[in-house]
């Protein structure tokens, strides 16, 4: 597959600046996305979008007058950085607070609401609207746990629309997640996305097969059928989703409808016109009023060939807000009254120095770096082996994603040990750098995980095997905090033996050398162990039984790099 790039570790921030340049009117750069050049009313609800690039128009082409104000805009298929998402919803602040909205991706809700968060500790009052319309990710009764797909569009549009009609945070919220509860939609695809620098698509359909509920991310479809006529996949798309109604359409039949046919990358316009022909046939038929429908690529998934149905069943108030105007770099409906570009204000750099640190932190600050330098190099030798576990069942941005994390953690961590940092400012800016660059539920995690050793460790007195233990527990329950618990096939499955045995042989008067290469071991076999398990979070979930006789990636991961690091402490005690 050919593609145009440079480094595939820069297509994303080259692809943004690109956007930017050729959208200059109605967009502009701000750390970690991008924001509206226009001027918005002052006092007004600033809607907030995001999730990871590769995915044109979402996100940031969504950006503009009548749609959203910002967009956090991460690395190809991996959720941004709280970071970014806290720096974009700064920026798009008019005063009446901010509406967060996304897919449910467990990456992006870690970073998202750890923005949010620190949104609200800066007085900002912050909400968040989970896009859950995919179908086939999850049954009816677990429908807070189903992603988001191309139905995002019609949820940002509600709550943009409601802000721009001067609703409060209140009841932009209340709108949007009408929106969301009355969105649904299923999605086909007839062969796999191949990122940039990528050998091989991450996942793959038979000839004459297609993927049946597919996602955004290259995750495959929960099942395979023979590839239909256009008629067939309209039929197959609208038989789906009229089974499932949502709650207060009682019938089809006198309903009206927001509908979109979504292409995923590589469906041309005019076969979508084709299939989309026969679905306004079935949906006539069935006593549907379609209304301002919308055909062709709105949520895509790189070079994905496949596509997805979306029916938004309205009321008058929703139907409003459909039918509002909004124009944006890929969007434009109606006409919006010209609005003035905004005067861009000068930010002061703010002054990075770094914290004072005795000489034994100084000391521990050069082992800390010789174990992120060592995770940097594990992860880089492995990164092939974990994308493709990542790939049985996920969306197989593992490897990459850890490997953009180890090395922009490398890097901070050179920097602040070449400026005299201590132990805990070292390992500190290692993790805001991980989690900044990862994006994804990886970045959270270790950001989190590094963090919770770095404060167990301080900048004042040397490190003791029993403060490091104590780091680890930290880290573990900092993690547990996400929601995972053992047995979830997730990186939990093997933090928790390896924090457990480390705490246990340390108490016990072993030496940390030889503590943490027990743990090691312990940490191994639990993760080898997750072969045998079903997962039961994030976006290997809906895949299951595929991911049987696999270990889990982050678990898998974490073994390697603490097995790396016994090594590294072991040559540190000689």
């Amino acid at each position: 597959m050919t593609r145009l790039f440079n480094d595939p570790v820069a297509f994303a921030d080259e692809m943004i600046d690109g956007f930017v340049a050729a959208n200059a009117s109605q967009v502009r750069r701000v750390p970690g996305g991008v924001i509206r050049s226009t001027v918005s009313k002052p006092g007004s609800v600033a809607v907030v979008i995001g999730g990871g690039s590769g995915h044109y128009p979402a996100f940031g082409g969504l950006v503009g007058q009548g749609l959203a104000h910002g967009a956090a805009m991460g690395n190809l298929f991996a959720s941004p950085s709280a970071q970014q998402v806290h720096s974009v919803g700064a920026a798009a602040h008019l005063g009446g607070g901010v509406v967060f909205s996304y897919g449910n991706y467990a990456g992006d809700v870690l970073h998202f609401n750890q923005a949010q968060d620190r949104l609200r500790e800066e007085g900002i009052d912050c909400r968040t609207v989970v896009v859950t319309d995919d179908i086939a990710s999850a049954s009816v009764a677990e429908k807070h746990k189903r992603r988001g797909i191309a139905g995002d569009l019609t949820v940002f549009k509600v709550a943009a629309a409601a802000s721009e009609a001067g609703y409060s945070l209140d009841e932009v919220v209340r709108v949007a997640v009408l929106a969301n509860e009355r969105t649904r939609s299923f999605g086909v695809a007839f062969s796999g996305c191949t990122l940039p620098g990528a050998a091989a698509p991450l996942f793959t359909v038979p000839e004459g097969r297609m993927g049946v509920g597919i996602g955004i991310h290259g995750e495959p479809g929960i099942g395979e059928t023979d590839v239909p006529t256009a008629d067939g996949l309209a039929d197959l798309f609208v038989s789906t989703l009229l089974a499932e109604l949502p709650e207060g359409v009682e019938a089809a039949n006198g309903q009206r409808a927001g509908v979109i046919l979504n292409g995923l990358g590589s469906v041309k316009y005019e076969e979508l016109f084709v299939v989309y022909r026969r679905v306004a046939e079935l949906l006539g038929e069935a006593g549907v009023t379609v209304i301002d429908p919308e055909v062709g690529e709105l949520v895509t998934s790189f070079d994905m060939a496949g596509a997805s149905l979306t029916l938004f069943w309205l009321d008058d108030e929703l139907e409003t807000f459909w039918r509002a105007p909004a124009d944006t770099p890929a969007y434009r409906k109606g006409s919006v009254a010209a609005a003035e570009q905004a005067q861009v204000a000068d930010i002061a750099e703010s002054v990075d120095e770094i914290p004072h640190a005795s000489s034994e932190s100084h000391a521990a600050a050069r082992i800390a770096f010789a174990a992120i330098d060592a995770i940097a190099d594990v992860v880089g030798a492995n990164v092939d082996e974990l994308g493709r576990i990542d790939a049985v069942a996920g969306d197989g941005d593992h490897g990459i994603g850890m490997q953009r994390g180890s090395q922009a953690a490398k890097a901070a961590a050179r920097d602040a040990l070449e400026r005299g940092a201590g132990a805990e400012t070292l390992l500190t800016r290692a993790a805001d750098a991980w989690s900044d660059r990862a994006g994804g539920t990886s970045g959270a995690l270790w950001g989190s995980a590094l963090t919770a050793v770095a404060r167990a460790l301080g900048n004042s007195a040397a490190p003791t095997g029993a403060a490091v233990a104590k780091g680890v527990q930290a880290a573990k329950d900092s993690i547990l905090t996400f929601g995972a618990v053992p047995g979830d096939k997730t990186m939990v499955d093997s933090l928790v033996p390896f924090a457990d045995t480390l705490s246990r042989e340390i108490a016990g008067g072993v030496r940390l050398a030889a503590a943490w290469a027990i743990a090691a071991d312990a940490c191994s076999a639990a993760a080898a162990a997750t072969s045998d398990l079903l997962p039961r979070m994030g976006r290997a979930r809906p895949h299951a039984e595929k991911s049987l006789g696999t270990p889990d990636a982050g678990a898998h991961s974490l073994a390697l790099i603490v097995q790396k690091l016994a090594t590294v402490l072991k040559e540190q005690e000689k």
